[in-house]
């Protein structure tokens, strides 16, 4: 199952791209040999900011037809490690080709178009910056690999 990550705005050089690209990297080892990857980062911008509904229309069409849609959003369900490693594991195994983590600009994500997820999920009860939230995506997905293999990453 190919995943990807589907959001507003460019992450540009330095320290936080660094560690996304680290994460990305070693999750793209470990969930290669489970059926899950590649990781493909899908960036969008507004360059009219017109806001939600404009992000919607150029997210959707990043979006791979057809994929599980995950939006990430504070109204969203909270999960353990473990358990959103058996979702992955769960939609993996359903047969589904592709996973698209969706993060939308600063006001979130437009209603429609969270509206068409498939599952929504909190990253907690605090709202992260958008570029941290992408580093703590990167990070859960090679957590949730890894727990997926059994290495011993995860200690929880």
């Amino acid at each position: 199952m190919k995943l990807h990550i589907c959001a507003v705005g460019r992450m540009r050089a330095g320290p936080m791209r660094d560690i996304f690209d680290d994460y990305i990297l070693r999750a793209d080892r470990t969930g290669r040999a489970l059926g899950l990857g590649p990781i493909s980062l899908h960036e969008i911008e507004d360059k009219k900011n017109g806001g939600p509904t404009a992000e919607a229309a150029l997210l959707e069409r990043a979006l791979p037809q057809g994929a599980v849609r995950i939006a990430l959003d504070e109204r969203g369900k909270t999960l353990t490690s473990p358990d959103f490693a058996q979702k992955m594991a769960d939609w993996r195994d359903a047969g589904r080709a592709d996973l698209a983590f969706v993060l939308g600009g600063a006001d979130g994500i437009a209603p429609g178009l969270r509206d068409t997820a498939d599952f929504s999920l909190s990253l907690g009860k605090m709202v992260w910056p958008h570029m941290l939230a992408r580093v703590m995506l990167a990070e859960q997905i090679y957590r949730a690999t890894t727990i997926l293999s059994g290495g011993p990453y995860h200690r929880g």
